[in-house]
């Protein structure tokens, strides 16, 4: 039987469910004489335009009201560093603290370049913290950039932590933390990008999502070494459908125009916080995901790779619609709240070498089919998936493979509903409940072949399911 969950202290339990609200009367209590401290706005920028758009900050404090402007057609290649790494911007007013704005307007490829783009390349931000104390305040905003670096740098108790708006290419952000900001961690809002590597980043506690692609035309994000948490709300009463990480074209539905694909999840910790909010019987962001691939029907999210993570602890562990060629492979699930992962609408979706656990918890924990064509389903074990729906559920679904899996102390085994063409082989389904079947697969199911399964329970297969 599972073991019952540890309870959290108070304090934790607060940590859980504290907003931006929290952050701002922290940030209060750590700078008491803020009100007092003087605006350098203009200082600063008139440093940045005597310097060749260039900064570097002393270790203190500076508060300014309006965002520091960087214009790269003027001043060329830039850089804003802290002199040791413990300069703070406090940014007490609507904006982004830091806005860099390039003239690129061609794509990554060298030809695509004007002379005087090369003057722009590789602005760098480092070593600053960003405190947000306006309720319109970003952290950073990257505009029309080729190869701009942002590199430890934390923001926190702002709306977005970083932006990126209309076109850049050759992103690169590493070694930050983006933590308890009202809005986005890293916003992809609608841009034309292609070429972004996030690494090593801690991305926790925004309430709008961890790291959000929103329409643009989006290639070639690779997501590696993070650790991203409990970015939704963080209360039992406001729903949501943003994620750890979001990848949305849903709101465009017939704009080929705006699209996302080739995009790589590696060797992440993806998670909280559904489970773990104090009140076990209840749900924190109740529908958040730790991702969520939303696409659409004229032009799927396609070429997505998902792969090495441990991925736990939300509504639903993962989320696809409408997407196509995504791979799912050697990742860890456990404490769904109450699915591990959601496919409908997609195509060629192949999962493999996955664990699926609900470990200290009882949880309905299934993987569920919809509306889906050609996917594989392989090498993989789920246990203890308490769902009375069943363990893995394909409904309406066409030309699957179902291959090796292990299925252990679950509710219910493996339902087919409605779905033809498949393959079911090289399986075992062990310890199901008493009264329910190992695997089941109803009369209006056609040419499904079983072959050199291990069912230690009863089996309801309809016989006219079955391929000649």
């Amino acid at each position: 039987m599972p073991q019952a969950p540890s309870l959290f202290t108070l304090a934790a339990a607060l940590a859980l469910v504290a907003g931006p609200a929290f952050a701002q009367q922290d940030i209060d209590a750590q700078i008491p004489d803020l009100a007092n401290l003087p605006d350098l706005t203009a200082e600063l920028q008139k440093q940045l335009d005597s310097d060749g758009g260039s900064l570097k900050l002393a270790d203190r404090r500076y508060r300014i009201t309006k965002p520091l402007e960087v214009d790269l057609a003027r001043h060329g290649m830039v850089g804003i560093r802290a002199e040791n790494g413990s300069a703070t911007l406090i940014m007490d007013g609507p904006g982004p603290a830091i806005r860099i704005k390039g003239s690129h307007e061609g794509t990554a490829g060298p030809n695509t370049f004007k002379p005087e783009t090369w003057r722009e390349r590789m602005p760098i931000i480092e070593g600053i913290v960003i405190l947000g104390h306006h309720p319109e305040a970003d952290g950073i905003e990257l505009v029309q950039c080729v190869q701009p670096i942002v590199t430890r740098v934390s923001v926190r108790g702002c709306r977005h932590g970083i932006r990126l708006a209309t076109r850049n290419r050759n992103v690169t952000i590493s070694d930050c933390h983006l933590y308890e900001n009202e809005g986005v961690g890293i916003y992809l809002d609608d841009v034309n990008l292609h070429q972004i590597n996030i690494s090593n980043c801690h991305i926790s506690y925004n309430r709008e999502g961890g790291i959000v692609v929103r329409d643009g035309n989006v290639r070639n994000l690779q997501v590696t070494g993070c650790d991203i948490e409990a970015n939704m709300p963080g209360d039992t009463e406001t729903p949501t459908k943003t994620a750890n990480i979001l990848l949305d074209v849903s709101g465009s539905a017939g704009d080929k125009t705006k699209s996302i694909a080739e995009v790589a999840i590696t060797g992440c910790t993806i998670q909280h916080s559904a489970n773990y909010g104090g009140d076990q019987g209840k749900t924190v962001a109740p529908g958040g995901a730790n991702i969520r691939l939303a696409g659409k029907e004229v032009w799927p999210i396609d070429s997505v790779t998902i792969s090495g993570n441990v991925i736990s602890d939300t509504t639903i562990n993962v989320e696809i619609d409408h997407s196509m060629d995504i791979t799912l492979s050697g990742n860890t699930f456990f404490a769904p709240k109450p699915d591990h992962l959601v496919v409908s609408n997609s195509q060629r979706v192949t999962l493999s070498g996955n664990t699926f656990n609900p470990r200290q918890f009882e949880r309905p924990g299934a993987l569920r089919f919809i509306d889906s064509q050609d996917c594989i389903v392989s090498g993989s074990s789920i246990h203890a998936a308490r769902s009375e729906d069943g363990a893995l559920i394909l409904e309406n679904c066409d030309g699957f493979v179902i291959d090796g899996l292990n299925l252990t102390d679950c509710a219910r085994g493996i339902v087919i509903k409605n779905s033809r063409d498949l393959l079911v082989s090289d399986c075992r389904v062990a310890r199901t409940d008493a009264g329910a079947a190992d695997l089941e697969i109803d009369a209006s199911s056609r040419d499904v072949t079983l072959g050199d399964n291990r069912f230690t329970g009863s089996r309801k297969v309809a016989p006219e399911a079955l391929a000649d």
